[in-house]
């Protein structure tokens, strides 16, 4: 497929962080863009307002006649919409090859300088870190993100076609379809299992993915994953290593050791060692693209974060909001990890929202053990996403399994009670569900009570 041919482009789950990436790519490129999805949001809204035509139901009546030109049309759709939705089977019947987003991401970048950062966890907020190394070098390059950067305040940034920067998703083995110039990858932890049946599975699917690099390509791996690359890590012997690492008033301060010199005194705003190493591998591979090393570090310092990722909604002396996407356990020991090294003597209320009945029932001991370390828990039903329920796999389930004595099972409509009884200085919520919209709530609550 040409790309330049397309006029047209049909995005079946418009309003997925990364479909809406690449919807707003061919905004820019003054394709006509429209689009199906399950919810309104603030990301189809966004969509709209820069010209993309939207709706909200599955219903082929509602495709407009310009998208059915074979000729002329790309059909693009995520893997995480049914299988039998009507407009998906609507174009197959048609004839129409339809795309994953991956593929159209590996088409994309195949004749750039392509970066892309591989991971169970981690993928976005490298990403971001990344793309705003790139931006404050001034490097011309189009960056595709799997969430909202609180610099640029989008998830696609536009400032030249040279270089790309990309996720590489390993759920359906998408990341397969890319072929970087350098690539990273920032852990291998089971997930997914609903596609892959085994962690090993998983596993061979990263090797696989380091192969794809293109001739003289470079790969990083954190230390201690079975693969050889350029490593990084956290006070070690990587080729890449952050050593004496200080906070002042909530902000990291550290060096960074490379096999040529140390970056000394470089700052950094995110909470959490997860964050110093995320922090890492971006400006790693910076370096390594050849960027100017102290121009990198007064970058780093001003990187804002990514939105759900450890994004305060509230910090006052009495009250703090935290909100998070994390929804596997590794995330939340994460979480946990951050939000005791920078407030070791408050008490912490954790809200989760599970994600998946599969993923639920997959890690259940794990989800136990990392929800256990926060002084109290408000856990909320299952959300099922793509999936229809499991016997006998329910928050209530969970529940049981956590040891824990201060925990709830609760609904939405009872969270902000349920926080005024508690005595809990901070407040965390997370999961990949839609959460997010309880946080708004919360936020108002206790905007006006702190």
């Amino acid at each position: 497929m040409v790309l330049k041919e397309i006029h047209n482009v049909y995005l079946i789950g418009i309003g997925g962080i990364g479909m809406s990436a690449l919807a707003r790519y061919f905004l820019t490129n003054n394709k006509h863009v429209a689009g199906y999805d399950k919810t309104p949001s603030e990301i189809t809204y966004g969509l709209s307002q820069l010209g993309a035509s939207i709706h909200f139901e599955d219903d082929v009546k509602k495709i407009d006649k310009i998208f059915l030109d074979k000729k002329r049309t790309l059909v693009i759709y995520t893997p995480a919409v049914p299988k039998d939705l009507r407009e998906l089977t609507f174009f197959k019947e048609l004839g129409f090859k339809v795309y994953k987003r991956s593929e159209i991401l590996g088409l994309i970048t195949e004749k750039s300088y392509c970066f892309a950062v591989a991971g169970t966890h981690g993928k976005t907020t490298t990403t971001s870190i990344l793309a705003h190394l790139l931006y404050e070098c001034n490097i011309p390059f189009t960056a595709f993100l799997g969430g909202i950067s609180e610099n640029y305040d989008t998830n696609f940034i536009l400032r030249g076609s040279e270089v790309t920067v990309v996720e590489a998703d390993e759920f359906d083995r998408s990341f397969l379809s890319l072929k970087p110039d350098m690539a990273c990858i920032t852990s291998m932890d089971a997930d997914h299992l609903d596609v892959y049946g085994e962690a090993e599975v998983l596993r061979d699917s990263f090797k696989a993915f380091a192969l794809c690099l293109k001739p003289n390509g470079k790969l990083f791996v954190r230390n201690g994953l079975p693969l050889k690359g350029i490593t990084y890590g956290i006070e070690d012997d990587s080729d890449y290593s952050i050593i004496n690492i200080n906070i002042e008033n909530g902000t990291y301060v550290f060096d960074v050791k490379t096999s040529k010199t140390v970056l000394e005194s470089i700052r950094f705003n995110l909470p959490g060692r997860h964050n110093l190493s995320n922090a890492l591998i971006a400006l790693a591979m910076a370096v390594e693209y050849g960027c100017p090393p102290r121009q990198l570090v007064k970058a780093l310092a001003s990187f804002k974060g990514v939105k759900r990722r450890f994004t305060y909604h509230i910090n006052t002396e009495d009250f703090i909001l935290i909100d998070d996407y994390a929804h596997h356990p590794e995330e939340i020991n994460a979480v946990y990890q951050a939000v005791r090294e920078m407030y070791p003597k408050k008490k912490v209320l954790a809200i989760f929202q599970p994600h998946l009945y599969s993923r639920t029932r997959d890690f259940a001991n794990d989800f136990a053990r990392s929800l256990a370390q926060f002084d109290a828990l408000l856990l909320l039903d299952i959300y099922p996403a793509r999936e229809v329920p499991i016997n006998g796999i329910t928050s209530a389930w969970l529940l049981d399994k956590i040891g824990l004595a201060n925990k709830q099972l609760v609904d939405k409509n009872e969270l902000i009670d349920k926080i005024h009884e508690s005595s809990a200085q901070i407040v965390i919520t997370m999961g990949a569900g839609d959460i997010s919209d309880e946080v708004k709530l919360i936020k108002k609550e206790f905007s006006i009570a702190s």
